[in-house]
């Protein structure tokens, strides 16, 4: 009888201290306390803006500078045309737009950009598929290549594909940029997209296999919508990388189909007398990505945090 009331007692006894604690409801807390929450997160918001502002302090002064006359920035700050407002010009944005040379060369940047990061989102998620999902002979030890290209720096493929293009008879034209960019940026790529699709229940595709789905209409209509955020993700990534590329121009481009990193470092070579030219050049360089940026910023963070909630 004593065994088994004890335990009886032991849950009987434990109720009523719960209900105790339910009954006193949550502890009192001192004024103190909520003082230093107050500060707590109130020092670090402010640390958080302070951190924003020093970081936009470059974009600023680019584009501060951008909208003053060489003459200006040769006698004094960007900071100055705060007090004298009357600095402000858009003539530089001006001159820019009637440039044949910087013109060409944004729209150069854009032959370059656009197919570099179609040709590797389309090509990458159509290889992640087939890793995750498609038995094949050698996939483990294939896939196991495909990582370790990752590693391989762009430095070292220069001359052998310098020495390719220059066969195929494409050296100096954007298709030679476009391929260089295209066949380093699918290891990474590859092993992006597929550690996300493998990450899709395999039976969803199981369904649509019975379904009468074949391969193809699985991955454009089941894939691929669910693997959009790690899409936009490494879209994101090869655009900004292209785009913002010089090596690869200065290796492979002629000054024709140069992009707009190119142009802005011939200028460079006397830089106190085009700073009219380099500053409004380099700020249009510059949004273009961060439109891009800001435009499928949603869908980044989707993709950076999709496999925390695995």
């Amino acid at each position: 009888m004593t065994a088994t009331t004890a335990p009886a007692d032991a849950s009987s006894s434990g109720s009523q201290e719960q209900q105790a604690r339910q009954a006193m409801g949550a502890p009192k807390r001192s004024a103190i306390y909520y003082v230093v929450s107050a500060l707590g997160n109130g020092l670090v918001q402010a640390f958080l803006i302070i951190v924003a502002l020093l970081w936009l302090v470059p974009t600023v002064g680019l584009l501060i500078t951008s909208l003053r006359t060489s003459q200006d920035y040769s006698e004094s700050g960007w900071w100055t045309v705060f007090t004298e407002p009357a600095q402000i010009t858009f003539r530089n944005y001006q001159n820019i737009l009637e440039s044949d040379r910087i013109i060409d060369s944004l729209w150069n940047t854009v032959l370059i950009s656009v197919p570099s990061t179609v040709l590797v989102v389309l090509i990458g998620a159509a290889a992640a598929y087939a890793f995750a999902w498609i038995d094949f002979p050698g996939r483990d030890w294939l896939f196991i290549v495909v990582v370790g290209l990752i590693v391989v720096p762009v430095q070292v493929g220069l001359l052998p594909d310098a020495w390719l293009f220059g066969k195929m008879g494409i050296y100096g034209d954007i298709t030679a940029v476009v391929l260089f960019h295209v066949a380093f940026g699918l290891p990474f790529a590859i092993f992006l997209l597929r550690n996300f699709f493998i990450g899709i229940p395999r039976d969803l595709l199981e369904a649509a296999r019975m379904d009468g789905g074949r391969e193809l209409t699985i991955f454009r209509k089941v894939v691929l919508p669910l693997g959009w955020p790690a899409i936009a993700s490494l879209a994101i990534f090869q655009f900004l990388w292209v785009w913002n590329d010089l090596l690869v121009a200065l290796s492979f481009a002629s000054s024709e189909n140069a992009p707009i990193t190119y142009a802005l470092r011939e200028q460079t070579r006397s830089f106190g007398a085009n700073i009219d030219i380099i500053a409004p050049g380099a700020f249009l360089s510059m949004i273009v990505p961060l439109v891009v940026f800001f435009a499928f910023q949603r869908y980044f963070v989707q993709g950076v945090l999709a496999g925390s909630v695995k």
